[in-house]
């Protein structure tokens, strides 16, 4: 029998959740996704080292104020355009965290980003701008996507976040399975779950069955996975996002793995009011799970951003003021 990868890859597009251009082309995923703190790893990789002297090179040239601030977009973009070379799919760059909550500049980073990557030659259409899914980001997303270009909503926790999403337009959202399970996990004072209990795991099916159901096209990419069996869990979900490390264990696994999602749609369901600011607002309110878990992975996200740009500032000779 072949591997749970190979099985896995049946079901649902596999989507490598890394940088690591050796893991890549090992488990030869559809697609790659990257965030600031993948980016960081990266940058600190022999393999890279030349990337990072060339992104600090090309913004010092710019003449701009924000040297450590280009380097970082163009390195993000230098890795994610050698990754292009080794899926044929999607390939996700982040907008910075700290512009969540400004749609303007999550508009005028993402437009920077896809001319950067036109400078090296890779078509808009291969790239998924990453953006946290707050309200503003949402509708950053939606201006972005009548442009022409395509979108990743992050940091999806919530049923209110992923049909904003939905009706918005947006390409494809990535619901965040682990870190909700942590969450329960800390406030139920358990140490885990039974698979078909995982909060995790059920927050995903929901989504997923709520867009088939509704008719939405935004494509679920389940993201944060803590172990094998909550990928397995979700075979069958659009996509999937699964580190070396787990994609490592399903492919040395030669069990059998089950389709578990299906994308039949039941009929007669009662379709989905035009979500408003309000209802999103209230809806992320009334769910401390998705309120806490969407404002720490923006912190997160930010300080790994912090860290880059240290790490840029000290190769360019300049004292950070962070």
């Amino acid at each position: 029998m072949s591997s749970k990868l190979e099985q896995l890859k049946a079901h649902s597009v596999v989507v490598a959740d890394t940088g690591e251009i050796n893991a890549i082309k090992e488990f030869q995923p559809q697609d790659c996704t990257t965030n600031p703190s993948l980016v960081l790893k990266a940058a600190q990789r022999p393999e890279y080292a030349h990337l990072v002297t060339e992104s600090i090179e090309w913004a010092k040239k710019r003449n701009s104020e924000h040297v450590a601030s280009d380097a970082i977009d163009k390195l993000a973009v230098r890795i994610g355009t050698e990754l292009t070379r080794l899926v044929p799919g999607y390939v996700s760059t982040e907008v910075d965290a700290s512009l969540s909550f400004n749609t303007e500049k999550m508009i005028e980073k993402a437009r920077k980003l896809i001319g950067l990557y036109a400078e090296e030659g890779v078509a808009k259409e291969r790239i998924l701008i990453k953006i946290a899914t707050t309200w503003e980001g949402v509708q950053a997303a939606k201006v972005l996507e009548q442009e022409g270009i395509r979108c990743n909503l992050t940091l999806v926790f919530a049923l209110e976040q992923a049909i904003a999403c939905a009706q918005s337009g947006v390409t494809l959202i990535s619901p965040f399975v682990g870190r909700i399970t942590d969450w329960y996990k800390k406030s139920q004072k358990v140490e885990s779950f039974e698979i078909a209990e995982d909060p995790g795991v059920n927050s995903v099916k929901t989504i997923y069955r709520h867009f088939k159901d509704q008719g939405y096209q935004t494509i679920v990419m389940g993201a944060s996975f803590r172990s094998a069996a909550q990928v397995e869990a979700l075979a069958g979900c659009d996509r999937l996002t699964v580190s070396p490390q787990l994609l490592k264990e399903l492919s040395e696994d030669l069990g059998e793995l089950k389709r578990a999602l299906d994308p039949a749609a039941q009929d007669g369901v009662q379709k989905d009011e035009i979500l408003t600011e309000e209802a999103f607002r209230w809806g992320m309110n009334q769910n401390a799970m998705a309120t806490e878990k969407l404002a720490e992975g923006i912190r997160q996200f930010h300080a790994d951003y912090e860290k880059l740009q240290a790490l840029i500032e000290q190769q360019l000779g300049v004292v950070s003021v962070h």
